[in-house]
């Protein structure tokens, strides 16, 4: 029997209909549906800020395939010019200036609990690096092409990577990678809900797993259109450019990203 979230997923789904599926980005929520919304928009190189009431502006344009989003604990906001291989800083008010360059292929960014900020570099020979506040670049790990960050209670990362036999690495603070789950299909979104377990989006399925703090996977949502981002109250939140996407609440916490779009196959 369907639990209330999954009903409410493929009520969603039906919504939108169609073929769905998202762009990677990224940005920090600090209480879900409190704040304005910031959406990074690929195609048309722009960044949307959305108040809680759905007024539309745009907060930063001419930006050149803008994927991953985040804000510091300031209220920076940090974006991940995907062509131009630059992420960009932007106070509060707008005004923006170049935080890092030379980063090629760059989509997810993700902040650790002490203000470091991370970066993933999708391809071939892919990289995570890892920025302090002051800019300062290191390698975290390389040779990995991964696309969604998150971090866990206990500073380990987890990245999704892979295609139609994708996988989920788990890299400790001090850079050691495990494979931390194997053998699922196009993995794209990761959340941590508040008990430390982990949700993947499974795009190529149609699912959404849950993996235990122990690794144990179960399927929470089955039977879905192109699953792509899903988020947690206070957890980084992916979501869609809103020319081609939409984003559902499921019942308090829980966020879906839904998209007609599609891209994510065509990445791999």
């Amino acid at each position: 029997m369907k639990n209330n979230y999954e009903s409410k997923i493929q009520a969603a789904a039906h919504l939108f209909g169609g073929s769905l599926c998202a762009v990677a980005v990224m940005l920090f929520l600090p209480s879900a549906l409190a704040q304005n919304l910031y959406v990074a928009g690929a195609n048309n190189g722009r960044i949307t800020e959305i108040t809680p009431g759905g007024t539309q502006s745009t907060f930063a344009a001419g930006l050149s395939a803008p994927y991953g989003l985040a804000f510091d604990s300031s209220g920076n906001l940090y974006e991940a010019d995907n062509n131009s291989g630059i992420i960009y800083k932007f106070t509060p008010g707008g005004a923006r200036s170049t935080f890092a360059s030379g980063v090629g292929g760059v989509e997810g960014l993700a902040f650790d609990s002490v203000g470091n900020l991370f970066a993933s570099q999708f391809g071939p020979g892919g990289s995570i690096f890892e920025y302090t506040s002051g800019g300062v670049r290191s390698t975290f790990a390389s040779g990995v092409s991964v696309t969604a960050l998150a971090f866990d209670s206990t500073g380990n990362l987890f990245a999704t990577a892979g295609g139609m036999v994708g996988s989920i690495y788990e890299f400790t603070s001090g850079g050691t990678r495990t494979t931390y789950a194997s053998g699922l299909s196009y993995p794209v979104g990761l959340a941590f809900d508040s008990t430390g377990n982990l949700y993947e989006a499974d795009y190529g399925s149609g699912k959404v797993n849950e993996f235990t703090p122990g690794g144990v996977e179960s399927t929470f949502a089955s039977g879905l259109s192109g699953p792509t981002f899903i988020a947690f109250s206070g957890e980084p939140l992916p979501v869609p450019e809103p020319s081609a996407c939409g984003l559902m609440l499921i019942g308090a916490t829980l966020l879906l990203a839904l998209c007609r779009t599609c891209l994510w196959p065509n990445t791999y």
